[in-house]
């Protein structure tokens, strides 16, 4: 199992900080999130069925029907990578750890993204997180189209995670699904703040959705989460408010983390990455603090997601001003 942000407990317990004094940032989950409708007792009751609604309302507001719901991202992370022959696997470095590790049985290459493009004509599968986690590296789509046409014109493919684009809807080649050699991933743990719910989508060619069922069997999905992931795909209004507010939100953050010193990232609408060789000493003295940031070693940086309230904001604020 790899590491991951979210880990609150287990620093509570390092700290000896009670549990609700903490201030959350490692995950890069909207602390504001999409409202719970009530849920039904027959949701709970009765298993899950596959006509009610739930791919309508992902159809709609992704931009495609040609779709397989899967409990969360990760679900088809682990599973696409037995629907392909081995081969030679072509990822960004750093990147969100679960993707290489996912692919390990095959023949991995991790480069910089300046060497990716030169790269890809002896891949069969090019694998990319849009924008990157943990540190917001974008490729343009233009790039990322060739991409896909040179791979595909060979059998290969592209596979592209966008967990963190909900708050740039125009950036998705979700629209594009169907088109050969092209996989698209997107969740609804970060931009609708429901990763509990382990909720999320596949797009791509019908053959291969349809092969990745058969991998995945039967109810992927609660009922209750089947529920709630319907409604907040359905509430524009609630999705046009948390855009500007959580756009709005990283520009603060950025600067503030400018301000203390803490410069040279970049980010996306739900965290800020800041690349210091002093990452490790930074997260403990802001742990000490009660304020828990996702820390990485190669390279070395700390990812910051967004405070949910002023109170936390001034927490922030003081404990960077305390480095």
């Amino acid at each position: 199992m790899l590491e991951h942000g979210g880990r609150l407990r287990r620093a509570a317990q390092q700290y000896a900080i009670p549990l609700a004094d903490w201030v959350d940032l490692s995950t890069g989950i909207n602390p504001f999130a999409c409202p719970l409708p009530a849920v039904p007792a027959e949701a709970w009751q009765r298993l899950p069925e596959d006509d009610d609604g739930l791919a309508e309302a992902a159809a709609a507001f992704y931009g495609s029907p040609l779709l397989l719901p899967v409990a969360g991202s990760q679900a088809a992370i682990q599973a696409l990578p037995a629907c392909f022959s081995a081969g030679r696997v072509l990822t960004l470095a750093p990147t969100y750890a679960e993707h290489p590790h996912a692919w390990r049985d095959h023949q991995l290459v991790a480069l910089p993204a300046a060497g990716m493009d030169a790269a890809v004509t002896d891949a069969d599968t090019v694998l990319l997180v849009q924008p990157n986690n943990p540190d917001g590296q974008r490729f343009p789509r233009e790039q990322l189209l060739d991409w896909r046409a040179r791979l595909a014109a060979r059998g290969g493919r592209l596979i592209v995670d966008e967990a963190f684009l909900d708050a740039e809807p125009a950036d998705s080649l979700v629209p594009l699904a169907g088109t050969p050699g092209l996989v698209v991933l997107r969740s609804l743990g970060k931009f609708f703040g429901l990763a509990g719910a382990r909720v999320g989508f596949v797009f791509a060619e019908p053959e291969l959705l349809a092969a990745l069922a058969e991998r995945l069997g039967p109810w992927p999905i609660s009922g209750p989460a089947r529920v709630v992931a319907t409604v907040a795909l359905a509430d524009r209004a609630w999705q046009a408010a948390a855009r500007e507010q959580l756009q709005a939100g990283s520009r603060r953050l950025a600067a503030l983390l400018d301000r203390h010193g803490l410069t040279g990232g970049a980010g996306t609408a739900l965290f800020q990455w800041r690349p210091t060789p002093a990452a490790a000493d930074i997260h403990a003295r802001l742990a000490e603090q009660g304020i828990l940031t996702r820390l990485f070693t190669s390279p070395a940086g700390l990812r910051f997601g967004l405070p949910g309230s002023e109170t936390e904001w001034s927490r922030l604020q003081a404990a960077l001003a305390r480095l």
